[in-house]
């Protein structure tokens, strides 16, 4: 599926204004991220209909909404998996997945129910009921069951908030998985960076219900000016090749354009593997010559290209390129001074540690 998502909305009740411009592509993630409160679910439910608004939307060349059309909530052809699970308790996990597939014309299934209930893990639990399902599990079942209506468009309103730390790590490989065999666009509503980091093809950077920034997710989060406030979490998010495994100190050597980095290894690091890393600004310091005496193991060289000062209080940030690949560092503006930082000089980068992210 190519094409684009554009819409135009606008609406207002006590409080709180949306007026929200934006034009993302037709296909894979893209996550609509902010801070609590800052308009996100809000423009979900617009483009749901479940939300009254005045604007346009049209989704891979298909007007939904405009100033002749008004889709009704049942007629738009999406699916919207919640915050919290809303399955039928009296159904098995299998009636409840079947609930909506056998509602759709056999001609009109773009999804087969064998290969959802493969995607996310359910063959086990077809049988069971959902009392006796975990969080994750039961979330896994909700987006099948929200997946076999075959929509166009899937809306996913922070679907991890309300489990705990390891059901999310559970099922965020699902989630992958979705990401990378739909055909369909996914607008994934979060404000969790790590989230972000780790399924996002694309980002939409929501304020006081406006669009203050969008684009593909590394271009975007390696911008130094940091317009969407991620403060302690700005970083980069790149993709390597796993090259080498070194079990006596359990690390792994992962290559990108621009250099390599040592990470340590987790099962999913077999060498051939193109894990996605997070490499976080406060991570990255900067000296001017190469430094080997010291404990920190990756040590890169790389051109400072931007430097935006006074991003909070005494700190700025640089922008750096280890070849084609942008890194971020967060300094004191005293650091940045001292050492006399400026666009065009070469320095070392010295990582601390990397984040594997995918």
């Amino acid at each position: 599926m190519t094409g684009r998502i554009d819409l135009d909305f606008r609406c207002e009740f006590p409080g709180f204004r949306l007026d929200a411009h934006l034009s993302v592509p037709g296909s894979g993630l893209t996550a609509l991220f902010g801070h609590s409160g800052c308009g996100k679910t809000t423009l979900l439910r617009c483009i749901a209909g479940l939300q009254p608004c005045t604007g346009s939307l049209s989704v891979n060349g298909e007007v939904w909404q405009d100033s002749k059309v008004n889709l009704p909530v049942h007629q738009r052809p999406l699916a919207y998996v919640f915050q919290d699970t809303t399955l039928f308790p009296h159904l098995s996990v299998k009636r409840n997945l079947e609930f909506g597939y056998r509602r759709i014309p056999e001609s009109d299934r773009a999804l087969s129910f064998d290969d959802v209930v493969a995607w996310l893990g359910l063959a086990r639990l077809l049988t069971r009921m959902p009392a006796g399902l975990s969080g994750g599990e039961r979330q896994r079942v909700a987006i099948a069951r929200a997946l076999l209506t075959s929509p166009q468009l899937l809306l996913m309103d922070e679907p991890l908030s309300a489990l705990d730390q390891r059901s999310k790590q559970e099922i965020l490989p699902y989630l992958e998985n979705l990401r990378d065999r739909l055909a369909m666009p996914i607008l994934y509503v979060s404000h969790s960076v790590s989230e972000v980091a780790r399924l996002a093809d694309h980002i939409v950077i929501m304020d006081q219900g406006q669009v203050v920034d969008e684009g593909p997710l590394q271009a975007t989060l390696a911008r130094p000016d940091q317009r969407f406030g991620l403060e302690e979490d700005a970083g980069v998010i790149l993709t390597a090749r796993i090259s080498e495994r070194d079990d006596t100190w359990h690390l792994a050597r992962a290559e990108f354009d621009g250099g390599e980095l040592w990470l340590r290894t987790d099962d999913r690091m077999a060498v051939g593997s193109r894990p996605r890393l997070q490499v976080l600004a406060r991570d990255v310091s900067i000296a001017l010559t190469r430094q080997p005496d010291q404990s920190i193991q990756n040590l890169l060289p790389a051109t400072v290209d931007d430097i935006v000062t006074d991003i909070a209080p005494g700190t700025s940030m640089v922008r750096l390129m280890a070849g084609s690949t942008p890194f971020l560092a967060r300094l004191t503006s005293r650091s940045v001074h001292t050492l006399g930082l400026t666009p065009g000089q070469p320095v070392w980068m010295q990582i601390k540690s990397v984040a594997i992210v995918d």
